[in-house]
């Protein structure tokens, strides 16, 4: 038990013997037969026995002082704002639960044995006030700091005030003695983020904001204060909160409101309880679309320390610098909702979306592991919030540690592509890149076009957001490219290299999963692909995407007029796009030229040259067993495929091979790549048509 505490327990001690002393100088309980529901005279005289160390304590010391570690019972009476009397009404309310002498105590001052909790009656008999007097009797009131704060509860509503018994919460007990373990009634999405641990409960390490989170930190702890900050960036938001209110000299108190929606009621005194108890800044959200459950806790974090107008400086507590406020700074993805704080009195903001430095954070989470390779190009690509670098970190090491070998870039990649939002599996096919450049076959052009794109893609963050090179008219961070070619030409195996180089998974839209009859239904799904996309890790393909992209027609009916709409939600929404998204078709021509002109990259995938086409059937025929005699010079030179049906003409050889029992011959490919040319409606070479 603290020193402060004891001390203030002894004097309340003195203070009940002066009162069983006024009530039982007369005990008419002498000749009672039923003196054994009560206690004695003698028996609460020796209860009360106290040396006189303990009795001499002046009323000055019992706080304890501010620089004593021990000193908890001051900074309880100053961050809930209580006078003297409050302190006074919540130690008689406690001492039962700490000194089990003062059940007995209680219950004979009660006169009923079986009340042994102090009551408002004679918490104010043991200073002297009665009931009647308002100043007394105002402590209790609901909005009155004892209660507001959730320090005391009353019980036996049916029982007049007077009557009603006191009880202080285990948590505010716990934590006058000693103990700071967070309040059972918060759930596991609550914890406590400590000034040394700036990156969350998971992360303990730097998460590298920018100057905004130490502006925001230095108002903060001049002027305590509800901020909202809007993230345009998944991650920002929560990391410039916990930076600000670190930079202000607080502890986090986070919540994640996700975890905790249906739990509002129960779980909001008890967070702002905490965060009082603590000294802690809130950090809260990301908060819902509906916000009425958590009104409760943005209000009171603006005026949970509103002046008392009964606390008196003279009482004991400098009042002064004990109402102000705890900051609470609450973030999402949404616009703030006046809904959340009827009052208006929040500030709201937006976090910058690079406010946070992630190179700097990726080398504090892998160290010195990253000797043997390029980290700040491995994980350029991905877009990351400072947790989920955390959950990639500990899950590459993980990786590495399962396989037996140092940590590499290939366990970054691993750990990093499964931080990524599985959702766009709603509509869209995940794959997996397993291909690399070599796999390419293109001439120079083309692939050095792809290589500009993956620059782009790596340091967009740097170009368009630290040097400012980004257009107006929120404009997002996003890559588009558009690869236009003849069917078979390499466009999707590009779109997987692109991926594969970037180390993220490559999502194709499935248009059968988007495209709706119904007006309106396309663009909703659309929304939900790019919203997505926006906060995951991924390149996103729409494949013969002309048929949605689409040039604008001239408005002859209310069909044209829809799908004019359509087009032009499109073109508004590539400009806002954060991701990486790639456009493929057959037709360049039918593309709208006002999409062309918000493209980053238009790619031409040329048909394949005999010398390309020799390059193909050579790759697409590695490992595949073959007679020492195949000739591939004549199916490059004699048949005009392109990648894609040159890849077929070898399965169909592969086939006809395996079936027959022997290597692939030039007779199978000349069979597979003539059945290429009749699937096409094309002219075999050397057939006669009759």
């Amino acid at each position: 038990m603290s020193g402060a505490l004891m001390k203030r327990l002894a004097l309340l001690r003195e203070r009940t013997r002066t009162l069983v002393d006024e009530r039982s100088a007369e005990d008419p309980s002498a000749g009672d037969p039923l003196r054994g529901l009560y206690l004695s005279r003698e028996h609460i005289g020796r209860m009360l026995e106290v040396d006189g160390a303990q009795q001499s304590v002046r009323l000055d010391d019992a706080y304890g002082s501010r620089g004593d570690p021990e000193g908890r019972l001051l900074r309880l009476a100053e961050r809930f704002a209580l006078t003297q009397l409050d302190v006074h009404i919540l130690l008689a309310a406690l001492a039962p639960d700490v000194d089990r002498d003062f059940e007995s105590l209680y219950g004979y001052l009660n006169n009923d044995v079986g009340r042994r909790r102090a009551t408002v009656a004679l918490a104010l008999d043991l200073v002297g006030l009665a009931p009647c007097q308002a100043s007394a009797r105002a402590r209790f009131h609901p909005r009155a700091p004892l209660r507001s704060g959730d320090l005391i509860t009353l019980d036996d509503e049916d029982r007049p005030l007077p009557g009603r018994a006191l009880r202080v919460p285990e948590r505010v007990i716990a934590h006058l003695l000693g103990d700071d373990t967070l309040d059972g009634d918060l759930p596991g999405s609550v914890y406590v983020q400590s000034a040394d641990e700036p990156d969350g409960s998971t992360g303990r390490a730097d998460p590298g904001t920018g100057p905004f989170a130490g502006r925001l930190g230095a108002l903060l702890a001049a002027a305590p204060a509800v901020v909202h900050l809007r993230e345009s960036r998944h991650g920002t938001g929560l990391a410039t909160a916990v930076a600000a209110v670190h930079a202000a000299g607080l502890p986090v108190l986070r919540c994640d409101v996700t975890h905790t929606a249906q739990q509002a009621d129960r779980v909001v005194p008890a967070l702002l309880r905490e965060a009082r108890l603590l000294g802690a800044g809130v950090v809260l959200g990301p908060l819902p679309k509906e916000p009425e459950a958590w009104v409760n806790a943005v209000e009171q974090g603006a005026v949970l320390n509103t002046p008392d107008p009964t606390a008196s400086a003279a009482a004991g507590v400098d009042n002064t610098g004990a109402r102000r406020a705890l900051p609470v700074v609450i973030f999402g993805a949404d616009s703030f909702d006046p809904r959340w704080s009827p009052s208006g009195d929040v500030l709201c903001l937006d976090a910058p979306p690079d406010g946070v430095n992630t190179e700097r954070l990726w080398h504090s989470h892998v160290g010195d592991a990253a000797e043997g390779f390029d980290l700040p190009a491995t994980v350029a690509s991905y877009r990351l919030a400072p947790e989920q670098i955390s959950h990639a970190a500990k899950a590459a090491r993980s990786l590495a540690a399962l396989e037996g070998t140092t940590l590499g870039a290939l366990h970054i990649q691993q750990g990093a592509r499964r931080q990524s939002a599985p959702t766009l599996d709603r509509h869209a096919r995940r794959v997996s890149p397993a291909v690399t450049w070599a796999d390419l076959v293109l001439p120079d052009e083309p692939r050095t076009q792809l290589a500009e794109l993956l620059t782009r893609a790596r340091h967009r963050e740097r170009v368009l957001g630290q040097w400012g090179l980004r257009t107006g008219g929120g404009r997002g961070h996003g890559v588009v490219a558009l690869f236009a070619g003849e069917s078979g030409t390499g466009k999707t195996l590009a779109a997987e290299v692109v991926a594969g180089e970037l180390g993220i998974d490559l999502y194709i839209v499935e248009l059968s999963a988007v495209v709706d009859k119904y007006i309106g239904e396309t663009e909703k799904n659309l929304e939900k692909i790019f919203a997505e996309a926006d906060r995951t890790n991924a390149v996103l393909l729409f494949d013969e995407a002309d048929a949605i992209f689409g040039k604008r027609s001239e408005v002859k009916d209310s069909h044209d007029r829809y799908a004019n709409l359509e087009s032009a939600y499109l073109l508004q929404r590539l400009e806002s796009f954060d991701g990486i998204a790639l456009l493929t078709t057959n037709l360049r021509a039918n593309i709208d030229e006002a999409f062309t002109r918000r493209l980053d990259l238009l790619i031409d995938f040329p048909f394949p040259d005999p010398s390309q086409r020799l390059a193909l059937w050579r790759h697409s025929l590695t490992g595949v067993p073959c007679a020492d005699d195949i000739d591939l010079d004549s199916c490059a030179r004699d048949f005009e495929l392109a990648g894609g049906s040159i890849r077929s003409a070898v399965v169909t050889a592969a086939y006809i091979a395996v079936g027959r029992g022997t290597p692939v011959t030039t007779e199978d490919l000349l069979a597979g790549a003539k059945r290429e040319y009749r699937k096409a409606g094309r002219l075999v070479p050397g057939e006669v048509v009759v």
